[in-house]
């Protein structure tokens, strides 16, 4: 081979190799600043929580390093770890630091990673709570909440979801911190919860809180709790109804009934003023102190043996025996049939 050729290889080598050594330098200058492992999330206003284990855990301890703006690097002081390896960190903000650019950096020897964030979207706050339910006297049903975010009250957008008889859930818009159904019913049991985030005012994130804890409204009227009934609370019913029948026989045993004699007062109230009789109708029910009281004998009857006829038949007598012993008055129209005393004389002949 001659001289030329032997120097056209060795600048070809020297071509390739350099190409080879540029292109692994730019393809790890690019993998060096993709940092797509690391995720961040402001907590309710409060901290700012990255974590770096998407994956798994890693299998190195990384040093994390972050800056707000155009502040320093700062180290991590924090660190939240699983099997003694750093997973993530925390970090104390302000909340108006939402608005600022955010980096973070991860390192381990020669091994950098960096990423940019935007915090303001990546806000989280926490559920509320203290969720209580009243029965209001416009017989609507109103649910009421707290927040616990240092975020003004006009910041934050609710997301109430309920449902109606253990049925699936509808999810619906509300208010600030309260929500309505109307007229509920009484023989449904309703439950509901609630979530919230910052809204599009302030700066809208896309993440909601967790839902709330759930309350309850329902049958028994009261609010969620899981409390079981005593062991001796039917012994107790058991005892009660045996005691209350037995006092009530004990009374009925000794009870002595009363005869109330009415006055003359109580009947004119009760009766006279209620009834509207007319005076005729009155003057009836009036008492007639002018009737002859007038005794009444049994009749007595004569054999057919005892008693013969003049032309030889027999026949039965019958003589009325009664007798008025006080004298009608002629012109006394209540007695039209006056009756003669029989003497006793006049009762033998008809026996004889």
């Amino acid at each position: 081979i001659s001289v030329s050729t032997r120097a056209y290889i060795l600048f070809l080598f020297a071509m390739m190799s350099t190409r080879l050594l540029l292109l692994l330098y730019l393809t790890g200058h690019v993998f060096a600043k993709k940092s797509e492992d690391v995720d961040c999330l402001v907590v309710n206003l409060d901290y700012i929580s990255c974590t770096w284990n998407k994956t798994g855990t890693p299998e190195v301890n990384y040093t994390f390093y972050s800056k707000l703006g155009n502040d320093q690097w700062k180290m991590c002081n924090h660190y939240l770890t699983e099997n003694n390896v750093n997973i993530g960190c925390n970090k104390e903000i302000d909340s108006r630091d939402r608005f600022k650019t955010f980096r973070t950096q991860l390192t381990n020897g020669s091994e950098w990673f960096e990423k940019g964030h935007e915090l303001k979207k990546q806000v989280k706050l926490n559920p509320p709570t203290n969720l209580t339910v009243l029965n209001g006297s416009d017989f609507n049903l109103w649910f009421y909440w707290n927040h616990t975010s240092p975020a003004p009250l006009h910041c934050v957008e609710s997301e109430v979801r309920f449902r109606t008889n253990n049925n699936n859930w509808d999810v619906v818009s509300a208010g600030i911190q309260k929500y309505c159904i109307n007229l509920p019913s009484s023989s449904s049991r309703y439950e509901l919860q609630v979530r919230n985030r910052v809204d599009d005012a302030c700066g809208e994130s896309i993440f909601w809180s967790d839902w709330s804890e759930p309350v309850v409204w329902g049958s028994n009227n009261s609010t969620y709790a899981k409390n079981s009934m005593s062991p001796w609370m039917p012994v107790m019913y058991v005892v009660g109804a045996i005691t209350v029948i037995l006092l009530a026989m004990i009374l009925l045993h000794h009870e002595r009934w009363q005869l109330f004699v009415t006055s003359e007062g109580f009947f004119s109230l009760f009766f006279k003023d209620w009834f509207q009789f007319s005076k005729g109708l009155k003057d009836n029910f009036k008492p007639d102190y002018n009737e002859r009281a007038c005794p009444v004998r049994e009749y007595n009857y004569v054999s057919q043996s005892d008693v013969v006829s003049s032309d030889g038949s027999t026949c039965s007598v019958t003589t009325d025996q009664t007798d008025c012993s006080i004298e009608h008055d002629p012109e006394d129209l209540s007695a039209p049939f006056p009756s003669n005393p029989v003497s006793s004389e006049e009762v033998q002949k008809a026996s004889v």
